[in-house]
């Protein structure tokens, strides 16, 4: 149990920082090119090369090229359904409904 922990704490660690999280939340959606996560990110290409070399290194994407594109998935198995999970609870509209509709109900409680 304690080995698995230990794996465990390491791929939360990974997903824990907020620009590596942002990048596995749009890539929870499908494959995408290094471009497109730069522009749905807002951010430069340096600043996205060092995150997803960060998560290619540790086996958590995987890339392809086409091209002069490259294009990102997540391949690690794990983090896909954590972040399948993730997604689905604070990223999706239907994310929102149910945070405004859990907020109404806590609301109603009270």
């Amino acid at each position: 149990m304690e080995e698995k922990a230990s794996k465990v704490s390491e791929l939360l660690r990974l997903l824990s920082h907020r620009d590596r999280l942002m990048v596995l939340c749009h890539l929870a959606q499908g494959e995408m090119s290094a471009g497109e996560l730069g522009q749905a990110l807002g951010r430069k290409a340096p600043a996205m090369s060092q995150q997803l070399a960060i998560l290619r290194r540790e086996g958590i994407i995987a890339a392809r090229r086409e091209g002069q594109s490259i294009f990102y998935r997540i391949c690690h198995e794990d983090a896909v359904a954590i972040m399948s999970f993730l997604y689905a609870r604070f990223c999706s509209d239907d994310a929102e409904n149910l945070a405004v509709s859990g907020a109404e109900s806590e609301v109603e409680r009270a």
